[in-house]
């Protein structure tokens, strides 16, 4: 909604625009009349819009009167192209007509501007009125207000008696966030709550039956099985601004994000959300009940997987897909289709690594609305600095940033996908997006641990020490020499620092290559007092190394020489199996209920 409303009176001279404004104010006609009225501002609390409203005058030199056709000539060439340009481009500034001193003429002018009004959309009405009668003199302010606040050009074609494609867009998009079931048509109680989301209050019984039986009168299929379809909605619309009820739809579309261009507005796609150096941001419990929700609502089928169709239909608020075939690249997923645990973990690896994209998808997704929360910030947890959480020793993070380093070759890639249960020769390997998320039981509690392959010699120019949770240094073991760039990476980027380190020995499933003269991984970590390297082989990945990498960001307070003891990761490798066998059960659990509905 505006803040305020600026009306400019234009016109030739002697058509009484001063007179107008002083009538206005003064609730009287004015014995004298300035060349000129001063800049007035009507208050929010006297005008019925609630909004501020300044009033402008203009003045041209004195001259002779023009017929009244002479007027809407000068109308016609010289005032619309003068507000609204000659090019059709951009935005149009309303315009009223005002037919002033009515007193002095018998009958109506309207027939003779009806044309005019025919071939300017962006006139919303014509007012006849006298100064000095003081006829129409609040209900021309009143409609003037009115033409800024809630416009009838951006919606409506009058020529063609129909929506306008934007508004037909828009009203469309509100149409399905609110088609809960996604019947492609509004239940009573769909109806309902989208009329207490836009409105306040729901509406009554007898009105709820008289809508529908107005919208069955006039659209076929606009009713079926007593409810409401897309076609009888965008009609109900059209309706309100036939009848000069346009803010009514103006309402609804504002309720959803629109501004008058009948974009969503950078406000609601892009709240404010201050997030300070160091910190990071997750989705709190309310926005994974909004995404889980959403997932469920086009989960048409309830096999916890969203097909290629169902992925399709979730998309379809969105102006283009939000994202695309590098998914399958950076989380699990099924032949079937997307599962519920990839689907959270996208939403996961969005939120942390772009807040910003993941706003603007849950405005889109109509969050604010949908959940009766001021903006979608409010899904949105910003975690402390890391820098505390080092002071303290343990972090409170819910998802976890773990930066793979390596020189090209040393397997990276292999690393990450083995993360989702797959090898490089797996059909969704494809090629490596750079991240892998996926979720990791550390101590009983479920984190997320997004991995980000990193390329050691980009990273030797960089101080990622405050960039990520915990690092791992990974080196091809058929090939010794290419520890070389990790040790140095680990002295220039991370020695000096607090961030918690492992080294991986990669491709362990390969014969060791030659010693190198310099000094081996193994007694580089003793020195460093570095947990010991800790094999690994894609053709037979243990989950160890995952949860162990995920216990080091999380568990910080312990010192590197408690962090590699055999017990400790023994308890650890011990309840991430016992976590393991907890999910089977659950999701087959899941599953039985699911068949038995």
């Amino acid at each position: 909604m505006r803040r305020d409303v600026r009306i400019l009176l234009l016109g030739e001279a002697q058509v009484g625009k001063t007179s107008l404004i002083l009538s206005l104010v003064g609730e009287e006609f004015p014995e004298q009349v300035p060349p000129r009225a001063e800049d007035i501002t009507i208050p929010a609390d006297v005008t019925p819009e609630k909004v501020p409203t300044h009033i402008v005058d203009y003045s041209e030199a004195e001259q002779t009167a023009e017929e009244l056709q002479d007027e809407i000539h000068k109308i016609r060439t010289k005032w619309i192209p003068l507000v609204n340009g000659a090019t059709e481009r951009g935005p149009r500034v309303p315009i009223i007509l005002v037919g002033n001193k009515s007193d002095l003429r018998p009958g109506s002018s309207m027939e003779a501007v009806l044309p005019l009004m025919n071939q300017f959309p962006e006139i919303e009405t014509c007012v006849e009125c006298s100064a000095k009668n003081l006829r129409n003199i609040s209900e021309l302010f009143y409609y003037a207000q009115k033409a800024v606040l809630h416009p009838t050009a951006p919606l409506y074609d009058p020529e063609a008696k129909q929506l306008r494609p934007a508004c037909t867009q828009a009203l469309t998009r509100i149409f399905r966030l609110s088609d809960q079931d996604l019947d492609q048509m509004l239940s009573d109680q769909e109806l309902n709550a989208f009329q207490k989301s836009c409105f306040g209050h729901p509406l009554a019984p007898q009105a709820l039956e008289d809508v529908k039986t107005v919208v069955h009168k006039n659209v076929a299929g606009g009713v079926r099985d007593g409810r409401l379809t897309l076609d009888g909605f965008l009609f109900l619309n059209m309706l309100f601004i036939q009848r000069g009820r346009h803010e009514t739809t103006w309402a609804i579309l504002r309720r959803f994000g629109y501004g008058d261009d009948l974009e969503l507005t950078a406000d609601y796609l892009s709240p404010p959300l201050h997030v300070p150096a160091g910190c990071s941001t997750e989705l709190n419990h309310l926005g994974y009940q909004f995404v889980q929700r959403l997932f469920e609502k086009h989960d048409q089928d309830a096999d916890g997987v969203l097909s290629p169709s169902e992925l399709q239909s979730f998309f379809s608020v969105f102006p283009a897909p939000p994202w695309g075939p590098e998914l399958r690249w950076a989380v699990r997923v099924e032949p079937a289709g997307l599962p519920l645990h990839g689907y959270l973990c996208q939403w996961t690896l969005l939120a942390y690594l772009d807040v910003r994209r993941c706003l603007e998808l849950l405005g889109h997704l109509g969050y604010p609305t949908l959940c009766e929360q001021d903006s979608q910030a409010q899904a949105i947890t910003v975690t402390r600095a890391k820098r505390l959480d080092q002071e303290k020793g343990q972090t409170q993070r819910n998802v976890l940033l773990c930066k793979v380093v390596g020189t090209r070759g040393a397997g990276k890639s292999a690393f990450l996908q083995a993360f989702l249960g797959r090898s490089l020769g797996h059909p969704d390997a494809g090629d490596a997006a750079g991240y892998a998320i996926n979720t990791v039981q550390v101590n009983g509690q479920e984190k997320y641990l997004i991995l980000c392959e990193v390329e050691a010699d980009s990273l030797l120019v960089a101080t990622p020490d405050a960039a990520c949770d915990v690092a791992c240094l990974l080196f091809d073991g058929s090939d010794p020499g290419s520890f070389t760039p990790c040790a140095s990476i680990y002295k220039r980027c991370f020695m000096d620092g607090q961030t918690p380190c492992l080294v991986v020995s990669c491709k362990a499933d390969l014969p060791e290559g030659v010693p190198q003269p310099s000094l081996s991984a193994a007694e580089f970590c003793l020195r460093h007092r570095l947990p010991a390297p800790t094999p690994f082989s894609c053709t037979a990945p243990s989950p160890a190394v995952f949860t162990r990498l995920a216990t080091m960001a999380t568990l910080q307070h312990l010192a590197p020489g408690e962090l590699h003891t055999t017990s400790f990761w023994l308890r650890v490798t011990l309840g991430a199996i016992g976590a393991t066998v907890a999910a089977v059960l659950s999701l087959s659990l899941y599953r039985v209920l699911v068949r038995s509905r």
